[in-house]
């Protein structure tokens, strides 16, 4: 049964149906016309360990025996309990506390507020904007988007968005112009917090930075009483080669935004860390400086099952292999298809490659060649989504080398292909 009663998130045009899917194992999406579909994104960078895997299955079942959700106000669980215990011992820098919610916008809408009032709390009322890098995607929430690049796709709310201070992204050739604007910015005294997608912007293009370059502005950022916010929600959990991106920096943020890979693919959840100091600025004995934030399924049971059951499985040897398998892997592929013409700008940071089609457009969004690229994967059963004629792999760590190889193979395939 087709049903045209569903609005699906980016619909557009283009697409003449919604393929409908039956049946998940591996890296594999099966539809219901018999399509086999490589999932080499991940199902928008959530799964970690591979479609229906019996570990996690199992977590979710022994909970869903027990019970499936109860409030999170004055109440508590054990899985919440070992999951939180569990982030703050592998959260790199001061991770002394969890505030769950349920997605990764909802995660950092929770760290613009927590910043916000921590010091609101401190009496320093004039720190109320923030400081984030052009073309950073953040998510949809008005606190999230007013954070993110200013684009197409949030051009409806500009005029009630807060302002935000938008820096480059640095590079070898622009990062002392970047560190002085950044400094300047600062040196104003009203900057609450400074926000980035460490070392790789997702949905500009998985575009990679340097952490030297992003420890340069964070040294500043902490030397002038700015909370650093790390949004780990696509480059947490393995994504970048460590457990968390920001382990490649010597400076270390003050608050982390996790979702997506946090339950391996399988139920919503985020999570906002901060620290201690952080922590004790909202329970001083006022009760009007409580942080007065919640969510109906805070901390659900089933979804902080599974999570603990896959944060067990990433730390095992087994997938500790995969994730460096995956990066060599994709470093084949890279040197593979930087010597053809026809593809530039291709960059790879551990799990996750990036590259472009060459044409004679602008490379973003509304390049025409997103949906003859999308379509051109998925008749080959590789389920890509371009960001324009920018593509990019991000494939669960257990992927295997013949599948690479042939995703290798049909990525090839587009020199003879005539878009």
């Amino acid at each position: 049964m087709h049903s045209t009663k569903v609005w699906h998130p980016f619909d557009v045009i283009e697409i003449e149906k919604n393929l409908k899917i039956v049946h998940a194992e591996g890296v594999f999406l099966y539809t219901s016309d018999g399509q086999k579909i490589i999932d080499a994104i991940s199902s928008w960078w959530v799964n970690l360990h591979g479609h229906n895997h019996p570990v996690l299955n199992q977590a979710l079942f022994g909970q869903i025996n027990l019970f499936s959700h109860t409030l999170f106000a004055g109440f508590t669980h054990e899985n919440a309990e070992i999951l939180s215990q569990k982030l703050c011992e592998i959260i790199p820098g001061k991770a002394d506390k969890i505030f769950f919610s349920d997605d990764g916008s909802t995660a950092v809408e929770v760290a613009l507020k927590m910043s916000l009032q921590y010091w609101y709390n401190k009496g320093q009322r004039q720190k109320k904007k923030f400081i984030a890098f052009k073309d950073a995607y953040h998510g949809d929430t008005f606190g999230s988007m007013s954070v993110g690049g200013r684009s197409p796709f949030n051009a409806a709310f500009d005029n009630l968005l807060f302002e935000t201070e938008f820096i480059e992204l640095p590079s070898n050739d622009n990062i002392n112009r970047v560190s002085d604007s950044f400094h300047q910015l600062i040196a104003s005294g009203n900057i609450a917090g400074f926000i980035f997608e460490p070392l790789v912007q997702g949905a500009a293009g998985m575009r990679m930075y340097k952490a030297e370059h992003l420890d340069r502005l964070l040294n500043i950022a902490k030397n002038n009483e700015v909370i650093c916010i790390s949004d780990e929600v696509m480059t947490g959990f393995g994504r970048t080669g460590t457990t968390f991106a920001s382990e490649q920096l010597q400076i270390k943020p003050d608050i982390f935004c996790l979702s997506k890979g946090l339950t391996g693919g399988y139920l919503p959840l985020g999570v906002t860390s901060c620290s201690q100091e952080i922590y004790n600025q909202f329970h001083t004995g006022d009760y009007f400086k409580n942080f007065f934030h919640g969510h109906s399924y805070t901390a659900n049971p089933l979804a902080c099952a599974v999570a603990v059951a896959s944060l067990k499985l990433l730390q095992s040897e087994e997938v500790q292999t995969q994730i460096h398998s995956l990066a060599s892997h994709l470093t084949e592929i890279k040197i593979v298809i930087s010597e053809e013409g026809v593809f530039e700008d291709v960059q790879h940071k551990g799990g996750i490659l990036s590259f472009s089609y060459k044409n004679n457009l602008p490379s973003n969004y509304s390049n025409p060649l997103r949906n003859k690229l999308y379509h051109y994967f998925l008749s080959k059963n590789i389920l890509l989504r371009p960001l324009g004629n920018r593509m990019y792999l991000i494939p669960p760590y257990c992927i295997s080398k013949d599948e690479l190889n042939y995703i290798q193979e049909v990525i090839l395939g587009l020199k003879e292909a005539r878009f």
